[in-house]
């Protein structure tokens, strides 16, 4: 398909689509004559995950770049690619200096991943966005011990367990990657609805008198 067409297809504009190609998100055309190239369905289905990725998950392009790369390496195992994904996809949180209240909680977080027995490594972007959480609900008087953390941990791993349950070993590349940035920025966006609207309907039940 040219160009015109990929755009309509994709709903993306041209100069964009251009855009994403320069920036290495995106491979080349096909080359047909001097100033025209031919695309496919590889493009197109690209370019869906592109825009989905920007418009739901709101990622930059330097995140999606580095997304890409790790598709397109082969060199990789299954088990490194979804690492690969989930440090590009983040959450970064920002790593404030020296904090008494914040060591703790990277301590806590540690004995706490011990404790479940995860293997995780210790470069783990969400380490450090859950020793910061930890930190803001204790200045607001929460609990955040093992005790108010287990559930959570409960309901998280058994997503996790159906959600790679879902990939074989000798699942495709490209099936895998997409799978996994499916999962982790679309159906996370699911999983924080659904949360909301079960809380919603847990305090109209316990607290609405219907």
């Amino acid at each position: 398909m040219r160009i015109s067409e990929l755009s309509e297809r994709s709903g993306l504009p041209v100069q964009t689509i251009k855009f994403y190609i320069r920036e290495g998100l995106l491979p080349k055309g096909t080359p047909c004559a001097a100033t025209r190239a031919e695309y496919d369905q590889a493009h197109l289905e690209r370019l869906r995950l592109i825009r989905a990725l920007r418009e739901v998950g709101d990622l930059p392009v330097a995140a999606i770049r580095r997304i890409v790369e790790a598709l397109e390496d082969e060199q990789v195992s299954l088990h490194d690619l979804f690492g690969r994904t989930q440090y590009a996809l983040g959450p970064h949180a920002s790593t404030a200096g020296h904090d008494p209240d914040l060591q703790q909680a990277r301590d806590d977080v540690d004995a706490f991943l011990t404790e479940l027995g995860w293997q995780v490594t210790e470069q783990a972007p969400a380490r450090e966005l859950l020793a910061q959480t930890l930190v803001a609900l204790r200045r607001l008087g929460f609990a955040t011990g093992p005790d108010e953390l287990r559930p959570y941990a409960r309901a998280a791993a058994a997503l996790a367990e159906h959600e790679t349950g879902r990939l074989a070993e000798d699942t495709p590349r490209a099936q895998a990657v997409r799978g996994m940035l499916v999962t982790t920025v679309l159906y996370e966006q699911v999983l924080i609805a659904l949360h909301r609207l079960a809380q919603e309907d847990a305090s109209a039940r316990r607290f609405s008198g219907r």
